[in-house]
């Protein structure tokens, strides 16, 4: 039985794609390129730093100059992340209805501890999440599944009681490897209806208020679901 939802955040939670395009196509700008049109940049939000330089410079990290764009995209990042962040529609409603069912819920991010806690402070997340486990908490980041691991180490729980829930093709991978059930979700940034089927994860969401029946209802005694 599920006793633990642990969630990815970027694209699952949180849009954050608006801030994380604008700081992008800030390093375009410095650059003296012009924007990228959002839905570029949107598509690859869950790559995080890497992703967005890949598409913005087409810079890769054995670049040199790679650091030196990294730190400057991650500080203007900084900046204007809050301001352009919010939860996905009926994100509050499934969370409040988890800590209504003594469900416990957690999140496991590969975006960093110095990011990840100041947005999820403005979003006043922090202190209801019970667990939080960022890329840099442990050695390990997704698709490895050590973070999920370690995360359901720190409440306590096994991790066949716990579901992950995830916008990527690693969120799914790390959370068979756990041990987890998984669940796919189309409405974030990575992964379409085709891909996500693919991907083989235990249920498929296309909204954020699809993942309380697909968790409490029989969807996972169905297998894989297409809705």
């Amino acid at each position: 039985m599920i006793n633990t939802v642990l969630f990815d955040l970027d694209g699952t939670l949180v849009d954050s794609a608006p801030g994380l395009a604008l700081a992008a196509n800030l390093q375009r700008k410095k650059c003296f390129l012009e924007d990228l049109a959002y839905e570029e940049l949107r598509n690859v939000a869950s790559h995080g730093t890497r992703g967005l330089l890949k598409v913005a410079l087409k810079l890769e990290q054995s670049d040199l100059v790679y650091p030196y764009f990294r730190d400057r995209f991650l500080e203007d990042y900084r900046q204007c992340m809050l301001d352009n962040s919010h939860l996905f529609p009926q994100v509050a409603t499934l969370l409040s209805t988890l800590e209504q069912r003594d469900i416990t819920w957690g999140i496991v991010t590969n975006k960093s501890e110095a990011l990840t806690h100041p947005l999820l402070d403005y979003l006043k997340l922090n202190s209801r999440s019970r667990v939080t486990v960022c890329g840099d908490t442990t050695p390990f980041i997704k698709p490895d599944p050590g973070g999920l691991i370690y995360a359901a180490e720190q409440i306590s729980t096994k991790t066949n009681q716990c579901s992950y829930v995830g916008d990527d093709e690693r969120d799914i991978i790390a959370g068979k490897k756990a041990g987890m059930k998984t669940i796919a979700v189309t409405y974030g940034y990575s992964l379409d209806k085709a891909m996500a089927i693919a991907c083989e994860p235990d249920a498929i969401a296309h909204h954020p208020s699809e993942i309380l029946s697909l968790l409490f209802g029989d969807a996972y005694s169905k297998g894989l679901i297409h809705v």
